[in-house]
């Protein structure tokens, strides 16, 4: 029987206009893909689903985009979303129930053991996640001045995200689990590779007071934190709340975070890219990574632009300046074609 979230979502890619016949009912096929209105079964043809190709990579079965909202994900995305379910458990045992599979004889069934930081290890803690809106990652980022989370399906929250402290730091000391922001790293095709976890201080709404509240896992060279599906222009840069921040201030503008200066250096523009902006943090490993990416990008014929913060990132200038200051300079640094992509508030 299968027990994580990519067996079930393998085995459901293998009869993947079944599911969608079943979940998605207000849609219909259209050669290779299955379309409808949205995740939720709405009336339409943003959203489609394709119903054959690999179990892995690009093209994989059973993997689906919403061109109108930017949305992407698997088979058990879909049955969380027109089921209206929250808690993965409940999503696992719908899809098994779908799949003709035995439930799981307890909600606390072990599961076979992953490497720790391994990319299925990330998988696990994203399928174990639940929406933001209402939580204490919510309340965090409106701390930040980022409040617009719509369309920001790589967000997660874990009420109790496990914490390993420092030996020697005694602030790690007396609790091993914390409320945590969990944002998922994914390749081009969507596949979740890894996962940043931002551990937060559900009484200050801060981030939880141990030596290090921001860490990632899984495989993190060449993919990112991604919002919005990029086509021929995106915005890359280092930090999550940076790109979030940006995200207010340019909410239609695909996006990703490398979570790193390094990463961003090592960030994959997505085939077929015309425009790259790169979101340049202002020091010394920001100016190198921005370098190195924009001399990889114009390499292979890709136009990049440096998007310059007036302090020292986007979220400070975003929280200590507001949005219609980061507005107007973004104007002045945009390409006069991108000017579209700000918000008018």
């Amino acid at each position: 029987m299968p027990r994580d979230a990519s067996e079930l979502a393998r085995r459901l890619a293998r009869d993947a206009e079944a599911v969608c016949r079943h979940y998605l009912s207000k849609g219909r096929r259209q050669g290779r893909y299955w379309t409808v209105g949205d995740v939720r079964n709405t009336p339409g043809r943003s959203m489609f689903v394709r119903l054959s190709g690999p179990e892995f990579g690009p093209g994989a079965a059973g993997h689906w985009t919403d061109a109108a909202s930017a949305e992407h994900g698997d088979l058990l995305d879909v049955i969380r979303a027109s089921c209206g379910l929250v808690d993965f458990r409940d999503v696992a045992e719908e899809a098994r129930r779908f799949l003709s599979l035995p439930r799981a004889e307890s909600p606390y069934e072990p599961r076979l053991p992953v490497p720790t930081g391994s990319p299925e290890a990330a998988r696990r803690l994203w399928a174990m996640s639940k929406p933001v809106p209402g939580t204490v990652g919510e309340a965090y980022l409106r701390a930040r001045g980022i409040t617009n989370l719509r369309g920001c399906t790589a967000l997660r929250f874990h009420p109790r995200c496990w914490y390993r402290g420092g030996e020697d730091d005694s602030r790690d000391r007396g609790r091993d689990a914390w409320p945590a922001l969990i944002a998922a790293v994914t390749a081009h095709d969507g596949t979740i590779t890894g996962a940043h976890r931002t551990w937060l201080d559900p009484v200050s709404n801060c981030k939880a007071p141990v030596s290090t509240p921001r860490r990632a896992m899984g495989l993190l060279l060449g993919n990112a934190v991604r919002f919005g599906r990029a086509v021929h222009v995106m915005i890359a840069g280092e930090g999550l709340e940076t790109i979030l921040s940006l995200r207010q201030i340019m909410p239609s503008m695909p996006m990703a975070a490398a979570l790193s200066a390094n990463h961003l250096a090592a960030f994959g523009p997505p085939a077929g890219l015309h425009r790259l902006y790169l979101a340049r943090d202002d020091d010394p490993a920001g100016y190198r990574a921005v370098e190195i990416l924009a001399g990889r990008a114009r390499s292979i014929g890709i136009e990049a632009l440096t998007l310059a913060s007036a302090l020292g990132d986007f979220n400070e200038d975003l929280r200590r300046l507001g949005p219609e200051t980061v507005r107007e300079r973004l104007r002045a640094q945009l390409a006069p074609q991108d000017e579209c992509s700000l918000a008018d508030d």
